[in-house]
């Protein structure tokens, strides 16, 4: 190596920045998407931005939770077991009364309890012949098999807190309340860029020298499981292509993320375009491996205060520690209304694919999750056996997740380094190891990225 290209190298890595400082800049760089109103069955999987309040009492009568027969439980106390049918009470039905105290109703699961009726014996403790039912047990509750009226929830009572994640069990919830339509975070518009002349698309036979792309559809799937749909490109190793192209996509979207360019190869042009277009360069080069040539900037705020700008006080939180913080707007993002105004965010990963995998899942995870409300959850895992890594940088280590006894033990995995992407498949998730130790002992507990 030149003494030149090795000032170039001496350089590029003095600029690296610890793994928690680097995500402290990227969660402090995090957006507003908005909000938008949906159809109900289209919700699944989004943020909710409203709070959801019971409409009624939860159930909204006193409801029979057994088929059988309902009766005055004072008659029962007063020796009577015998007691003549006087009608049917069916689910969905109008509420009707009972007539006789002496008498008793046949009730379906789920119906309103007649009125005077005060307790509900099942069917199986029944015999009923001639339109009377005989109670064959000695022994009954007042109000048994009545699910009475606001026991679950009670009306105007909070059902489901705004910035919760929509599931099934959210979805059926927000049918009983009547929500149509439901107010939901607007998910970023995303862009997923590869550059690099030896790419080829997957339906194409490559030639010696080339290789098809994976990256782009690693990273397709990887917004996939965030619900977050996003288009992909290529752009080949063109200074004037690439610039042409990416000041465009800076236009249209929300989020640019790339795939490789990011080093300090000949032809990484992706750093200096970038910051030519105007990008602020937040950082370039990660202590950690892999994923270490990781650039990461933002477009102008146009002419936005420091108030406008969420900053989070307590820098030296750990990830588990940095607050999802709501009703904040860190960067606001006016592309929805009007395209001419807009920030948007980039995340430059390096081209190898366990570069990208991890540093998608270890990054841009955290800041959606930061952007939308959402609070992400570290995970740990013990480590299955004596590991040592050498360089003080923070190590993500492949590693095969069991899970026994309440606990995830992780088995690392050997690979034959960042390029090699069928080790992905052999494996659960990365192991963050830190960049103070390096020796990592069997028993030790460390945080872990699952995949699976």
């Amino acid at each position: 190596m030149s003494v030149r290209a090795q000032s170039r190298t001496n350089i590029f890595y003095k600029q690296m920045i610890s793994v928690q400082d680097a995500l402290q800049k990227i969660v402090n760089s995090t957006q507003n998407f908005g909000v938008e109103e949906i159809p109900l069955m289209q919700s699944v999987g989004s943020i909710l931005k409203e709070n959801i309040f019971a409409d009624r009492d939860f159930p909204p009568f006193n409801r029979v939770a057994m088929d059988g027969i309902a009766i005055d439980f004072q008659q029962f106390q007063n020796g009577q077991r015998a007691f003549k049918i006087e009608g049917i009470q069916a689910a969905g039905s109008e509420q009707i009364t009972l007539q006789n105290p002496e008498n008793c109703i046949e009730v379906m699961t789920g119906a309103v309890l007649p009125k005077k009726a005060t307790a509900v014996i099942r069917y199986e403790d029944v015999q009923i012949k001639d339109d009377v039912a005989t109670i064959q047990i000695n022994a009954i509750n007042d109000g048994q098999n009545i699910h009475e009226q606001g026991k679950d929830k009670q009306q105007g009572a909070l059902l489901i807190s705004r910035n919760t994640k929509i599931s099934a069990a959210e979805i059926g919830v927000l049918a009983t309340v009547g929500k149509s339509t439901v107010k939901v975070t607007r998910q970023p518009t995303v862009m997923i860029i590869s550059t690099g002349d030896e790419l080829v698309n997957v339906a194409q036979k490559p030639l010696a020298h080339q290789i098809r792309k994976s990256n782009v559809y690693t990273l397709v799937s990887l917004l996939e499981r965030l619900h977050i749909n996003s288009e992909t490109a290529h752009i080949v190793d063109d200074k004037s292509i690439l610039k042409e192209k990416i000041n465009r996509y800076l236009q249209e979207y929300d989020v640019l993320l790339f795939s490789g360019a990011v080093s300090k190869g000949k032809y990484d042009f992706l750093p200096e375009v970038l910051e030519e277009l105007g990008v602020e360069k937040l950082f370039h080069t990660v202590a950690q491996r892999p994923g270490k040539p990781f650039w990461f900037g933002v477009t102008d705020t146009f002419g936005m205060s420091e108030q406008d700008v969420y900053q989070d006080e307590e820098s030296n939180k750990s990830l588990s520690d940095i607050e999802m913080k709501d009703n904040v707007s860190p960067v606001v993002n006016k592309r929805s209304e009007n395209k001419s105004q807009k920030n948007t965010i980039v995340f430059a990963f390096p081209g190898n694919p366990i570069s990208t995998y991890v540093n998608c899942l270890a990054y841009f995870y955290p800041w959606y999750h930061k952007s939308v409300g959402l609070k992400l959850e570290q995970e740990t895992a013990i480590l299955g056996e004596d590991i040592s890594f050498k360089p003080k940088m923070t190590y993500f280590l492949q590693v095969k997740l069991n899970y026994k006894f309440g606990q995830f033990l992780a088995f690392p995995m050997r690979g034959n380094g960042s390029g090699d992407l069928a080790s992905l498949v052999q494996t659960d998730g990365f192991m963050q190891l830190p960049s103070d130790q390096t020796e990592f002992k069997k028993g030790e507990v460390f945080p872990v990225i699952r995949y699976r």
